[in-house]
């Protein structure tokens, strides 16, 4: 229930919209007083009152220093009505080099440094206006610009600045309201200046012509912006998007062929001292398995060394994987929202800000001028009444001596005004000399002058904007790319070159055992040394696929659905413990069990086969996944599932099957067809049973079969010899009854 203002009447309302008129009044207030800065000066209001404070306490360029403090307690006393610390923060943010493109504030103390630190206390620095700031503000006095009441009354405040500088590009903003935010980089001006200039004389044009102008940010800590140009355009012409910005590096030659790298800046908004120390902790995590070491010796400049692995290592592999892996490589937001002229938030492009700068810009001329244009008028209507009294001195002299109201007889006598019978009764008796007579008339033809001139101006709109465009100009070129200042600190390349990262570059290669119990539960283990004897199991399990692999390696399963599995050995669970189920990791159903597990090599060939005795050659590389739910290589029947995975001997001639009704048939390899997925053809055909295991081999070196402890090679394989497709012959005396080669 809420109470009116007015008393014995009670209006009974919704909650819901009660709280959501005080949110939406909270919420504009957020936006307009607080969070988004005008596209006018570029400023918000706290930093507008801060240059404004600073300017009444006459810290200009040229004066000395004052306590900040001081400049905090004007601030919040007279104008900002917040906390000393929010606004000490803005006022050390103006004065930071490595935070403003173009500081606003000339900070004398310790106010931060680009490792995070924070600035001193208020009472132990001093600041002041810096020559930009002097832009911003000049011609406040010459009402350039409104004034409103500050928040008690007692004191006024300018509304906007204004803005000799194109401060909301040059500096950037920052800031989230409620519903919106705002994120504009910092700009080089000189570019700025270029393109404000030929917006003047081309008011139509695109944003992809301003573009020629201006590149893209400029930011303080320079960098390499290498997101593509189509990119860039886009963001600017529609307001919003986002920029990819890196660090600058360098390789520095060692002696025999030893390297490493020197970052020489870090980018925009990155603390030097966290960047390191997320680098070295990715270096205990063994995830920069290409970096041996960093270390810091930045002096007044950012010197950070990078040291490599080995010499083998590609400088620009390895800064490619601290790019993905660190914020050695960062996104810059662009969300153009500001406030209009109007204080309406809107999301602007890059001709709409530049269009608003330059017609706040002509009412700031407009202003000024008249405001001059007043100021001159006044002051010809006194000389116009001081020329009267030099020319009848005599008379002057006399009423002033003689009448009792000299002012009115003044009046009457030479029909002149209260104003100038009062600048000739005002009048010392030293300005009575001919020389002073000589200097007003001089000044009364020069002002005269001067006011045909801003009338003229006034009247001229062409000649207007041709003032503005020197104003322009002139700010181009105290600031322009041969200052320190002025100079582009950011290079901007189109994209960000092709780098090829091999998998050693994110995975500590490393040696690993590869565990796969009978139950499906998978682990690994550090190094080769494992002995499959002493692994330990759950109760009920036992061991079914040991193998040693390298940390890098993909590992290929083989399921008897057909599918093959592909997971990378770095995935696998280590440790004391028994691993993790298969089926978690791959979409292995219940139904089905792995046929065959082996570390991937690229160059091998796979003979792959059905239970029912069909089959086909692959070649390794095919049968890679790239998803969890694998790969489907062999079509099955419904009764049918796949039973064998066998690697094709680079010098194999021959396929030997053996069948459970322990047949043996030999076949040439080369009646066997190579596909990417199918049922194949049939290797060996069976009355009963079914294909029990396969192998290759080459006939000069005979068929082997693993008896007891050992191996038997059998060179005359002649009775067992076919075609494919056949029964084939009893299996010779003495191979094992398992009915396996091996």
């Amino acid at each position: 229930m809420i109470q009116p203002a007015q008393k014995g009447i009670v209006d009974d309302i919704f909650l819901t919209d009660a709280l959501g008129q005080r949110y939406l009044s909270y919420a504009l207030s957020t936006i307009v007083s607080r969070s988004l800065p005008d596209v006018r000066d570029g400023l918000k209001p706290v930093h507008r009152r801060l240059l404004y404070a600073m300017r009444q306490l006459k810290l200009d360029p040229s004066s000395g220093f004052k306590k900040c403090a001081r400049v905090v307690g004007d601030v919040i006393g007279k104008y900002h009505p917040h906390g000393d610390a929010a606004v000490y923060d803005a006022l050390v943010r103006l004065a930071q080099e490595f935070a403003v493109r173009y500081p606003l504030v000339e900070g004398q103390g310790n106010f931060g440094n680009v490792d995070g630190d924070n600035a001193a206390a208020m009472r132990y620095t001093e600041a002041r206006l810096t020559h930009v700031a002097e832009a911003l503000l000049e011609g406040i006095d010459e009402d350039s610009v409104d004034f409103q009441s500050t928040y008690d009354g007692e004191d006024e405040e300018p509304v906007v600045l204004p803005a000799g500088f194109p401060n909301l590009l040059a500096n950037g903003a920052n800031g989230i309201a409620v519903g919106m935010a705002t994120s504009i980089p910092p700009h080089n001006v000189s570019e700025l200046c270029d393109a404000l200039r030929y917006l003047i004389t081309h008011p139509n044009t695109s944003v992809e012509k301003l573009l020629e102008f201006i590149p893209g940010p400029d930011f303080p800590t320079g960098g390499v912006l290498v997101e593509p140009r189509q990119s860039i355009v886009t963001a600017y012409r529609t307001g919003r998007g986002n920029f990819r910005l890196r660090g600058r590096w360098e390789v520095e030659r060692l002696t025999l062929g030893a390297y490493h790298v020197v970052v020489t800046e870090i980018p925009y908004q990155v603390q030097k001292s966290r960047f390191i120390e997320k680098v070295a902790e990715l270096l205990v995590a063994h995830k920069l398995p290409l970096l041996a070491d960093i270390r810091d010796e930045s002096a007044e400049t950012v010197r950070i060394i990078l040291e490599p692995r080995n010499r083998n290592v590609q400088p620009t592999t390895l800064m490619e994987q601290l790019f993905r892996e660190t914020e050695l490589e960062v996104r810059i937001g662009l969300n153009m929202n500001v406030l209009d002229a109007g204080n309406t938030p809107q999301l602007m492009n890059l001709r709409e800000v530049l269009t608003d700068f330059l017609s706040h810009r002509h009412e700031v001329l407009e202003r000024r001028n008249r405001y001059r244009l007043g100021k001159i008028e006044k002051r010809l209507e006194v000389l116009s009444g001081l020329l009267v009294a030099y020319l009848n001195l005599d008379e002057v002299i006399r009423i002033v001596r003689e009448e009792d109201e000299p002012k009115q007889v003044l009046m009457h006598r030479f029909e002149i005004n209260e104003i100038q019978s009062y600048a000739i009764l005002s009048m010392r008796l030293r300005q009575l000399r001919k020389l002073e007579e000589i200097e007003i008339k001089s000044e009364y033809r020069q002002l005269s002058e001067e006011r045909d001139d801003i009338t003229a101006l006034l009247g001229d709109d062409r000649r207007r904007w041709k003032a503005i465009s020197e104003e322009i100009r002139e700010i181009g070129k105290e600031y322009s790319s041969v200052t320190s200042l002025g100079k582009r600190r950011t290079t901007i390349q189109d994209g960000a070159p092709s780098v090829v990262m091999p998998v050693e570059a994110s995975i500590e290669r490393e040696p690993v055992t590869v565990i796969c119990s009978a139950k499906g539960w998978i682990r690994v283990i550090k190094g080769h040394s494992a002995d499959a004897s002493e692994l330990r199991y759950k109760e009920g399990d036992g061991g079914k696929f040991c193998l040693r692999a390298l940390s890098t390696d993909k590992l290929i399963i083989f399921a008897t659905n057909g599918r093959f599995f592909t997971l990378g050995c770095d995935r696998l669970s280590g440790g004391r413990g028994h691993g993790e189920p298969l089926r978690l990791m791959i979409d292995l159903p219940e139904r089905h069990e792995p046929v065959a597990v082996f570390v991937h090599s690229a160059g091998r060939r796979l003979l792959i086969g059905s239970d029912k005795g069909r089959g086909f050659l692959i070649d390794e590389k095919e049968v890679v996944a790239q998803t969890r739910n694998g790969k489907q290589i062999l079509l099955l029947a419904t009764d049918e599932k796949a039973a064998f995975c066998a690697f094709v001997d680079a010098r194999a001639d021959s396929v030997a099957v053996m069948g459970s009704n322990r047949k043996l048939l030999i076949f040439p390899l080369g009646e066997l067809p190579t596909m990417v997925r199918g049922r194949g053809v049939m290797l060996q055909r069976y009355r009963q049973g079914g294909l029990c295991d396969v192998t290759t081999f080459s006939l000069a070196e005979g068929l082997s079969w693993r008896v007891g402890g050992g191996m038997r090679t059998e060179t005359d394989v002649t009775p067992w010899m076919g075609k494919r497709g056949q029964i084939g012959q009893k299996a010779p005396r003495g191979f094992p009854l398992s009915n396996k080669f091996t």
